[in-house]
């Protein structure tokens, strides 16, 4: 689980970066189609910040977000009030008459599902910062609810305010759906504003994606499931071993591969993410009955059993409709096990423990 959880915060850190790569470009014309290296030049500036120390990598994540938070309200709020009646006013394509049916409609879905998972998936950030939050039993939940509530209300406010300006037939084929919606309402400096906001948006979760992708290898190789060099931390708190190797990583993910295929094993990993850690959640009830639990899951079993059966059901649709990415995210997965008995042979070969 953490290698996955690894891997995938890495892969996230490289699709992030290639979108602000995408965007910077018309802005700053001697990166136009340059944005495999505009994506990596992002991915290693925040690595160097992030390398002075944990309390500078915090009050930038503090600042960003703020900035993002009101500035994605805030545009839904503008769009909203100022559209009127045009959405009305501007017919789009029209729809099919018949929707696609058996295969080709659950791969429809899976498409549609690997965007909005992507899109909030960030709900389990307090959890790496566990060590660093007090009474976490308590904070850390109301932090992933509440985060995930507001995502909730800005992600669904800001396509309620697209839909106004920008029809969805003619959503389908537009890759920046916010720039075509405020040049519609600004004109031509409209999309320059929304260029500029979403930058400012996306810069704060490459640093986020940082400050979480080097905690994991961190607390791994603490219990002994990972090298120990990554558990190596500088003065300012930095576990920089972890940090430069994901970094490397997320510069592979940005040399190999488009955001779309980015996205798509992306979405395979973090379901197989939470199907494992729906999973822990029953064994370790099982196994380990007295465990203290700040935090128990209300409705159990139904809940986590319901989350888990449409994990489980996402990843069999995703292998029979997206079979080349499921099988390459697969395979990305099934690489920890040879890590993992390196490590274990080494640590054993020591005297170290082993796991």
């Amino acid at each position: 689980t953490g290698w996955n959880d690894w891997i995938s915060t890495c892969g996230s850190m490289a699709a992030v970066a290639i979108v602000i790569g995408v965007y910077i470009g018309p802005l700053v014309p001697p990166l136009l189609d340059h944005e495999a290296l505009t994506a990596s030049a992002v991915v290693v500036a925040f690595a160097l910040l992030l390398w002075r120390g944990i309390k500078i990598g915090d009050i930038a994540q503090q600042v960003t977000s703020l900035l993002k938070g009101v500035a994605l309200i805030g545009l839904a709020i503008v769009i909203l009030v100022m559209s009127g009646e045009q959405a009305v006013a501007t017919p789009g394509a029209p729809f099919p008459v018949a929707l696609p049916s058996g295969l080709a409609l659950a791969g429809a879905i899976i498409v549609a599902l690997q965007s909005a998972i992507y899109t909030y998936d960030g709900w389990t950030g307090p959890i790496y910062f566990g060590e660093e939050v007090t009474d976490p039993g308590r904070n850390i939940p109301r932090s992933m609810i509440g985060g995930v509530l507001v995502v909730l209300v800005i992600y669904l406010a800001l396509n309620l305010a697209f839909l106004r300006v920008v029809p969805i037939g003619e959503m389908a084929g537009d890759p920046f759906v916010a720039a075509t919606a405020a040049s519609r309402l600004f004109g031509p400096t409209g999309d320059t504003v929304l260029r500029v906001l979403m930058i400012v948006s996306l810069v704060a979760a490459v640093n986020a994606l940082q400050l979480m992708g080097s905690r994991v290898p961190y607390a791994m190789s603490q219990d002994g499931l990972m090298p120990k060099a990554l558990r190596q931390v500088n003065t300012g708190g930095t576990p920089v071993t972890a940090l430069v190797t994901g970094t490397v990583i997320a510069l592979v993910f940005i040399a190999t591969n488009t955001f779309e295929t980015v996205l798509a094993l992306l979405a395979f990993l973090f379901v197989v993410n939470y199907a494992l850690s729906f999973t822990s959640l029953f064994v370790l009830r099982r196994r380990e009955p007295d465990t203290p639990r700040p935090f128990r899951t209300p409705g159990y079993p139904w809940v986590p059993g319901v989350a888990l059966a449409g994990s489980l059901g996402f990843m069999v649709a995703a292998l029979l409709t997206d079979r080349t990415n499921s099988l390459i995210a697969i395979g990305l997965i099934a690489a920890s096990w040879p890590i993992y008995l390196a490590v274990v042979r080494r640590s054993a070969h020591r005297g170290g423990p082993s796991h």
